[in-house]
């Protein structure tokens, strides 16, 4: 019962609430998410359960996919569909336009959050402020966009498949591009594709969620490599102490002990080896 469920999260319903009902389905005693989706949103909503939720920083750290529809000629206050529209213009950009401007978000930006998100101030979220008229800007912070692809653009909308950095605001990608442009806009959908090496397509809709869908810690950090170590190591490495391994250039190891238990995520560093994470 530790590890990962991948839960293809239903628009209109909270991310909060996909936790607790597959807290409550599989009666487990600690679950949470990896990145909230918000209620309009749809697709993959990965749930850390019990000791995995340990791991989750790993996996916040990670890059994110998404299938996005952008609406022009149409701003909002929330930048997205659920809120109030602020601005509409009938003076629409072409296709190659909307292009042009949506492909040079390509590479490293400096991102203003939107007024609606769940970031903090004054330990409050920024959303609560907004809700009450409240306006609360913070300040810009760096963004990777990897790559777009799959651009199409009809009857005001703009489609791509977006491959973006942690922390993005794609409604604020949705913003900007409208003003950019000069026409407004607003996110209309997004679907996450894809965070870190879990994909929509594994994942199960939340009424088809079992135990046996739970994939292990050890499974879901297979990107790096197994190193076993013997019963005296395996006591030093639980207790934090250095093992000298030299001849090792990966940096992150998935650490066994002699039995073939899964120990934890292991950290290379000037030729010794120390826990990063236990189990």
């Amino acid at each position: 019962m530790n590890g990962f469920i991948l839960v293809n999260k239903e628009i209109g319903i909270s991310s909060n609430r996909v936790v607790q009902e597959i807290k409550n389905k599989i009666k487990a005693k600690k679950v949470g998410h990896l990145g909230t989706l918000d209620p309009l949103a749809d697709g993959l909503l990965v749930l850390a359960i019990n000791r995995a939720t340990k791991f989750s920083n790993h996996f916040l750290e990670s890059d994110k996919s998404y299938d996005v529809r952008v609406q022009l000629g149409i701003s909002t206050d929330t930048d997205d569909s659920a809120g109030n529209i602020i601005f509409k213009s009938n003076d629409l950009p072409s296709k190659d336009e909307v292009k042009d401007k949506l492909f040079s978000f390509l590479g490293e930006s400096m991102q203003i959050p939107p007024f609606f998100s769940a970031l903090k101030h004054k330990g409050k979220p920024l959303y609560k402020y907004a809700r009450q008229g409240e306006f609360i800007s913070k300040p810009p912070r760096k963004i990777i966009i990897r790559n777009i692809q799959n651009f199409r653009y009809r009857n005001m909308i703009c489609s791509f498949k977006l491959h973006c950095s942690k922390g993005t605001y794609v409604r604020s990608i949705a913003r900007d591009l409208g003003e950019s442009l000069g026409c407004g806009a607003h996110m209309k959908s997004l679907t996450r594709l894809s965070q870190a090496d879990f994909h929509l397509s594994n994942a199960n809709n939340i009424s088809d969620v079992t135990k046996q869908d739970i994939i292990s810690i050890e499974t879901a950090f297979k990107i790096f490599k197994r190193i076993s170590i013997d019963s005296n190591e395996a006591k030093k490495f639980i207790n934090g102490v250095k093992i000298p391994k030299s001849n090792i250039s990966d940096i992150i190891l998935r650490v066994f002990n002699e039995k073939d238990r899964f120990l934890g995520i292991g950290e290379i560093k000037d030729n010794n080896l120390k826990h990063k994470q236990l189990v």
